[in-house]
């Protein structure tokens, strides 16, 4: 072998070693905005087309990351063990599984065994990330500035299991996936908010994390409307909660567009979506005077972000910048 070729070779090892669990975000972030077009279709009018790109562009996307990731954990499995002990990076790898379960709902409609396929593995796969997580939590000594709202994601996270799940009649697992996410919700939400306000400042690259707080009372809003059919008083109190931290969020734009860009970007993504989804679902239900402008708003402005995000990260792809290490 010449020098040429082994440094060839040591460079692409290089940069698989740095390919990161977090990237699964992309696959969150464009599907949910796919998902987002296709109920604006059905609510506003908007062309259909747009939300089968996107959802094209979410599947094509997952299986890229899915096939980059399992070769990083055959060549480098030491890295992937490193990332998943990571207090911080673990929580992320349930982004896997919360892809699997939006593309099952993104297939519901299209091809009914593919979505039954896709989300029986993501239920499975995320329940079993969310005990393995929780127990770690439980037995592990842990510093409470490895706390910030991607705690979300490994627990909080069943509460997508009924978006499709409830159609496809699965209706007592959705309920105990539901279960399980509203009620750490509030637990997490509380230990977060604590660590946020009393002690110091997340670092910037976590920032983005903090659109993570929309997402649960946001996605809880769709998914009990799915299981129980209704817009009841419960269901307001978790779309205008979600609303008031959509709007909390907002407030606090010039801190967002300080941060220098990092794939922790994609934080802003999902949860923007949810939040114009359960807009459009909530006006759909009650025709709630007044909500159809914000719907319109936040699909351009959900939409704007998503874009912006998905070009500066195929930039950072181009450049070489994506897949190093972190700093």
């Amino acid at each position: 072998m010449t020098a040429s070729s082994s440094a060839a070779g040591t460079e692409r090892e290089s940069w698989l070693c740095h390919v990161p669990a977090p990237l699964f975000a992309v696959v969150m972030g464009v599907c949910g905005l796919g998902l987002a077009w296709r109920k604006a279709h059905a609510v506003l009018g908007v062309p259909e087309a747009v939300s089968d790109a996107a959802l094209a562009v979410a599947a094509s996307v997952f299986l890229a990351i899915a096939a980059l990731y399992a070769a990083k954990a055959a060549v480098h499995p030491e890295a992937v063990a490193a990332e998943f002990a990571h207090p911080i990076r673990s929580n992320f790898f349930p982004a896997f599984s919360i892809s699997l379960l939006l593309l099952s709902r993104a297939a519901l409609p299209l091809w009914r065994d593919a979505a039954l396929a896709a989300w029986a593995a993501g239920a499975a796969i995320h329940l079993g990330f969310t005990v393995l997580l929780l127990r770690r939590w439980i037995v592990r000594n842990h510093d409470i500035h490895h706390s910030n709202p991607a705690w979300f994601i490994p627990v909080v996270g069943n509460i997508l299991v009924p978006l499709t799940g409830a159609p496809l009649g699965f209706t007592e697992i959705s309920w105990f996936c539901f279960s399980i996410g509203l009620g750490f919700w509030v637990v997490l939400f509380t230990i977060v908010f604590y660590r946020i306000v009393f002690h110091d400042q997340m670092p910037a690259k976590f920032m983005p994390t903090l659109f993570i707080l929309i997402a649960p009372p946001a996605i809880g809003f769709i998914s009990y409307e799915a299981l129980t059919g209704a817009i009841d008083p419960f269901a307001r109190v978790l779309f205008h909660f979600a609303l008031f931290l959509g709007l909390l969020v907002l407030s606090m734009a010039r801190q967002f567009l300080a941060v220098p860009f990092a794939v922790s970007w994609w934080a802003y993504t999902f949860p923007l979506d949810a939040l114009t989804i359960a807009a459009l679902e909530y006006h759909e239900r009650t025709g709630a005077e007044g909500l159809a402008p914000v719907c319109w708003i936040a699909l351009g402005a959900t939409t704007a972000v998503v874009v912006l995000v998905f070009l500066r990260t195929l930039a950072a792809l181009i450049g070489g910048k994506l897949f190093v290490a972190e700093a």
